[in-house]
């Protein structure tokens, strides 16, 4: 079958080869005919070496598909039916999901050490335990989330990752309050998902943050009621906030830099959300006197900090019901054989998502 591959970190080019073989079927399995992938920034951190994962491997993580073959033991799905695939899929039985807090699972996690194919030259990883820039994918039975009819491959592709960690930001992380002041700094898939988010909640003032123009004209359509370059965010927080802060700051690239900048913009006792998944080794300086003083809650969004079997049902019923807007997120379309089109339409900023039809 094919597949885009990586073969080593750093690299920015993917290659598409004919010869890749999805492995590990088996009890607790399912195989799945992918049908449409999207491209995060994750998929970016990956390559580069930001976000760790081993090599060679396929990238991608926000898919969509058809089980074509089930496991020994899998019951919740069949042949024939459609699912979004789950990159972060909940054990159920660990203290984190005894919690409540499924989104920090590492079950998921654990299934990124084992390679989900294999080429004539050896394994071949998928990245986040996935790998949907391929054909087909094998993957555990829990990552196999079953989708109604209704929902088109490319929508639910969205739903898998990029939508449900903004929504979640803002609906579960932030839980925005009605009347306040948002900023989003990084206006790409997830920062508009946050966007709506933060307009669903009541918020009544969005300001979004991007230097890409294309973005911050996109973010208006979205719900934004302002959107500004980055140096024109603090003329912005001057003429929102009369120069306090905005109530919540949601920082959705994923730097130190930006983070700091959210900070400094967050108005004392307000809340910045970290969204965006950073370096291990790019540290955010914040001294003793002023965490003290300020009292602004810090507060990280893991996949958009909820259950997230929950979230992509809430997704779905808002889409249905016209209070968000998913089919416009994807800007671009390109076959498989196009992939580094794609990955040039994320690094200059001209795609919102780019759906991958496979």
């Amino acid at each position: 079958m094919r597949a885009a591959v990586q073969h080593e970190i750093g690299q920015d080019k993917l290659e598409v080869l004919d010869d890749v073989e999805a492995v590990g079927f088996g009890p607790g399995k399912v195989r799945i005919r992918v049908r449409a992938t999207g491209l995060c920034h994750s998929d970016l951190s990956a390559m580069n070496g930001v976000l760790p994962q081993p090599a060679p491997f396929v990238p991608g993580h926000e898919g969509a598909g058809e089980i074509t073959e089930v496991g020994e033991g899998v019951t919740h799905v069949k042949p024939g039916d459609r699912v979004v695939i789950c990159w972060l899929p909940a054990c159920g039985v660990c203290p984190a999901c005894k919690r409540g807090q499924t989104e920090l699972c590492l079950a998921g996690f654990m299934n990124a050490g084992t390679p989900n194919f294999k080429r004539p030259g050896g394994d071949v990883f998928g990245f986040a335990g996935t790998g949907t820039f391929a054909e087909e994918v094998v993957v555990a039975a829990g990552c196999a989330v079953p989708i109604p009819d209704d929902v088109p491959f490319d929508i639910a592709a969205l739903i898998g990752c990029g939508v449900t960690t903004g929504l979640g930001a803002a609906l579960n992380t932030a839980d925005v309050e009605a009347g306040s002041s948002v900023a989003v700094i990084g206006c790409g898939g997830v920062g508009i998902s946050a966007i709506q988010g933060a307009r669903l909640k009541g918020a009544a003032e969005i300001v979004a943050v991007d230097p890409v123009a294309s973005r911050r004209e996109a973010a208006l359509r979205f719900g934004a009621t302002k959107a500004v370059s980055p140096d024109e965010l603090a003329d912005a927080k001057q003429s929102v906030t009369a120069g306090e802060g905005f109530d919540y700051v949601f920082e959705v690239v994923g730097k130190s830099a930006t983070a700091r900048t959210a900070y400094d913009h967050t108005r004392r006792g307000g809340t910045l959300v970290v969204v965006g998944a950073g370096a291990m080794d790019d540290f955010l300086q914040l001294n003793m006197f002023e965490l003290f003083f300020d009292e602004k809650r810090i507060l990280p969004s893991m996949y958009g900090g909820g259950d997230v079997l929950r979230s992509y049902e809430r997704t779905i019923a808002l889409w249905r019901a016209g209070r968000i807007d998913l089919e416009g997120l994807i800007t671009h379309r390109v076959p498989l054989a196009e992939i580094n089109e794609a990955l040039d339409q994320m690094r200059s900023g001209t795609a919102l998502r780019t759906c991958i039809e496979i």
